[in-house]
């Protein structure tokens, strides 16, 4: 099973490239943790979509350190990687969206994978539960694990979640919103809307960690013909999003299984989280959560 990390963000909020910023003493990027948590849960490949600009980049930090323990592949998410006729604007800059991301692994990944954002850390408890359903799942089951929306906030400002819309352990839905902290309140609002109502502490919400069959591949080129259909002005802004293509699936035929997982999640939307998340890493170290050095063989330690 493969482990996609979508690498490609410009990290605007952040200030810069977040995906390879060190969270410890050792130069460890998050996704470090997250492919010692997968590998341990049984995927045993990763795939890294990145932009090609970056590639040498990763190769020397992370890819070079991944290869002595698990397989490392690399997708390209390009800007002129879009169906024949389609006319980009001069002024984008911004990568088309999450969606756009796995559609550049379209063939490079086997037919159960993992997808996660790399500058969120998830926990073992969630990439064991994606592992064990694409063990046995047929190719219309997607899976994905829930976070608690008090437990997936920044203090420093807003952040993006997809709030599920559930039936028992089924999703009939996900909005892709805007959620933050109001004192001790939390409240969201649709993207592009300004419609905020407050919402329940324990809403279960997405991180972008799903699992699911290469039927999706399938899905996301169908849908590209129409997202990319649009007229010039309409393509200057929009996004090409992954939960669109997931909510559409589901109402025809595809069921998307969410379970809640008892991982804690922790992020760096803005410069501020790091020392947050370094402090978490600390922490989880010191109750033996984590080895004090990821790579601590002589084998696999990075020279």
């Amino acid at each position: 099973m493969d482990l996609v990390i979508m690498a490609a963000g410009l990290g605007s909020r952040f200030g810069g490239n977040k995906q390879v910023e060190p969270v410890d003493n050792d130069g460890n990027f998050i996704l470090d943790y997250s492919v010692y948590d997968a590998i341990k849960a049984g995927f045993d490949r990763v795939v890294l979509i990145i932009r090609p600009e970056h590639k040498e980049m990763f190769e020397k930090s992370v890819g070079k350190r991944l290869r002595k323990i698990v397989p490392v592949e690399y997708a390209f998410q390009k800007m002129d990687d879009v169906p024949a006729g389609t006319k980009i604007p001069a002024e984008r800059v911004k990568p088309w969206g999450t969606a756009h991301a796995i559609y550049s692994c379209r063939d490079v990944v086997s037919d159960r994978f993992a997808v996660i954002n790399a500058d969120d850390f998830y926990g073992f408890d969630t990439f064991k539960i994606i592992a064990d359903f694409l063990k046995n799942s047929g190719e219309n089951e997607f899976v994905s694990a829930g976070f608690k929306a008090e437990n997936t906030l920044s203090e420093n400002g807003a952040v993006k979640r997809g709030i599920f819309q559930m039936n028992g352990s089924n999703a009939l839905g996900l909005v892709e919103s805007k959620v933050e902290k109001r004192g001790q309140r939390i409240f969201a609002t649709p993207l592009n809307e300004e419609n905020w109502r407050e919402i329940p502490r324990d809403t279960m919400v997405s991180m972008q960690c799903f699992g699911f069959s290469k039927k999706l591949i399938t899905a996301i080129n169908q849908a590209s013909k129409t997202f990319f259909s649009q007229d010039e002005k309409g393509l200057q802004t929009a996004e090409f999003l992954l939960p669109d293509v997931v909510g559409d699936m589901l109402k025809s035929g595809t069921t998307l299984k969410v379970y809640p997982t008892t991982s804690q999640w922790y992020g760096i939307t803005y410069r501020e989280d790091l020392q947050n998340l370094k402090n978490a890493i600390d922490k989880m170290k010191s109750k033996g959560q984590y080895p004090n050095h990821l790579y601590k063989t002589a084998k696999n330690k990075e020279k």
